[in-house]
């Protein structure tokens, strides 16, 4: 029995576009997760509560401040005490003006440990209210009643 070669006129399709929107779309990702973990940190464990829900829209300009079990604050990476938040304040009011938006735009969204102090929680409020920020969003975790 003789076997005939196949025709090898065998068209290929063009990989690179493929290829191309592969790279764009883990590029994409890479960014996406950069930024959600920038409103993260493993050290802080939220309460939970039943009335915690997610909010309805994303925020304008949110300035994520985490604050510790030991009363100090994250931000930016940087671990500093209450009392030495200014400076970083500031930087983000500079970053608004710069943009041209009030300081009224911007929220400042707390995450504070299970186990901080109401007072810090209080102490920290207060400190952003002197840099003139106006709204505050606490954060918790939801309680579905396991």
């Amino acid at each position: 029995m003789k076997i005939k070669k196949a025709n090898s006129n065998i068209v290929e399709g063009d990989m690179t576009p493929m290829i191309d929107m592969t790279f764009q779309l883990i590029a994409f990702f890479m960014v996406l997760i950069n930024f959600t973990q920038s409103e993260q940190n493993e050290r802080i464990m939220l309460p939970d509560s039943e009335l915690a829900k997610p909010p309805d829209a994303p925020l304008e300009y949110p300035i994520t401040l985490h604050l510790t079990k030991e009363g100090t604050v994250i931000i930016g990476g940087e671990e500093v005490p209450i009392s030495g938040l200014q400076p970083y304040l500031s930087r983000e009011a500079n970053v608004l003006r710069i943009r041209g938006k009030p300081l009224s735009d911007a929220t400042i969204i707390i995450r504070g440990h299970k186990d901080a102090r109401t007072g810090k929680v209080q102490e920290l409020i207060k400190e952003c209210q002197m840099s003139n920020f106006e709204k505050f969003a606490l954060r918790a975790k939801e309680d579905v009643g396991n």
